[in-house]
C-alpha cells in the first residue's frame, strides 16, 4: 500500500511566482485522497478551496492543461525534480511530499505556467512545415514508403510540450541552442518527399547560431522525453546531413534536393 493510501492525504509543495518578475516562494497545501488522483486533480481541488497547509486562504494555483490525454504538451511542468506531463503522473506512484516547479528552461508567467515561445520561433526558424500554398487543389501527395511512413510518424508524436529542452543541459540563458525538439523536427520534414524540396533551408538554418553545433550529445532528452521520440537517433541524422551540406556548400553546388 503507498504512503498516499495510508494516510490518506496528499501533501503538495508548489514553487510560486505571482508575476514574471516577482521573487519566487514555496507553498505547501495538503489535501484529502482519492483512488486514482493525478497531479491535474490535485491542483484542481486546490483551485476549488484555495487554503494552504497553515489554513490560510491563498490565491489558486495557476498551471496550463488542455487535452488531459498527453497529447498537447501544454501540462509540462517540474515533478519531484523531473520534468514530465501533470496529466499523467499519478500521486500514487510520487513520493510525497509532491514538489511541483516550474521549467526553468522557459521564462516563468505565473506559478507553474511558463512561455514556450522559443521553441515555436526555433520551428519557424528551420521552417517546420511542408510548403504547400493552398491557392489550388494539389490532389493526392506524393506516397512514402510504408518503412520510411512507420519511423517518420514516430517523429510526428512531438507535442512540443519542451521537456526535452528542460531536460537538456545545452539549453540554458548562456546559450541560443534550439533544442533536441527542433533536430528532430527537420529530419520529419526533410523526408517527407514535398517537404524535401526546403532541405537545404533547413540544414543550413540547424549549422548556423543555435544549431547542431551546440548539442552537447548529453542523450537527457530521449530519456525525458514522454511520447519516446528517437532524438538522439534524428541528432545523429542531422549531423550526417548537415556535413554533407557543407560540402555541398562548400564546393559550391547548385543546392539541388536530392
Amino acid at each position: 500500500m503507498s504512503a498516499a493510501t495510508a494516510t490518506k492525504t496528499v501533501v503538495l509543495e508548489i514553487l510560486r511566482q505571482d508575476t514574471t518578475e516577482s521573487t519566487p516562494y514555496w507553498e505547501k497545501f495538503e489535501l484529502n485522497y482519492r483512488p486514482n488522483m493525478n497531479v491535474i486533480s490535485a491542483l484542481m481541488e486546490i483551485r476549488r478551496n484555495p487554503v494552504n497547509s497553515d489554513g490560510k486562504q491563498t490565491t489558486p494555483v495557476n498551471w496550463d492543461m488542455n487535452c488531459l490525454e498527453e497529447v498537447c504538451g501544454a501540462c509540462s511542468m517540474v515533478i519531484n525534480g523531473r520534468p514530465r506531463q501533470s496529466c499523467t503522473a499519478l500521486i500514487d506512484k510520487l513520493e510525497q511530499p509532491v514538489r511541483l516547479e516550474p521549467m526553468k528552461t522557459f521564462p516563468v508567467v505565473r506559478d507553474l505556467i511558463v512561455d514556450r515561445t522559443r521553441m515555436f520561433d526555433s520551428l519557424k526558424k528551420v521552417k517546420a512545415w511542408v510548403p504547400i500554398d493552398g491557392t489550388y487543389d494539389l490532389g493526392e501527395g506524393p506516397r512514402m514508403p510504408e518503412r520510411k511512413r512507420q519511423w517518420a510518424y514516430e517523429l510526428s508524436k512531438c507535442m512540443t510540450c519542451g521537456v526535452c529542452l528542460e531536460a537538456c543541459p545545452n539549453v540554458n540563458d548562456n546559450s541560443d541552442f534550439m533544442g533536441p525538439a527542433v533536430l528532430s523536427q527537420v529530419r520529419l520534414f526533410n523526408a517527407h518527399p514535398t517537404g524535401a524540396m526546403n532541405k537545404d533551408e533547413r540544414l543550413n538554418a540547424l549549422m548556423g547560431k543555435g544549431g547542431i553545433a551546440n548539442c552537447g550529445n548529453s542523450q537527457n532528452c530521449v530519456v525525458a522525453c514522454p511520447k519516446g521520440i528517437p532524438l538522439t537517433t534524428s541528432i545523429a541524422a542531422i549531423n550526417r546531413d548537415t556535413s554533407v551540406q557543407m560540402f555541398k556548400n562548400f564546393f559550391g553546388s547548385d543546392h539541388m534536393v536530392d
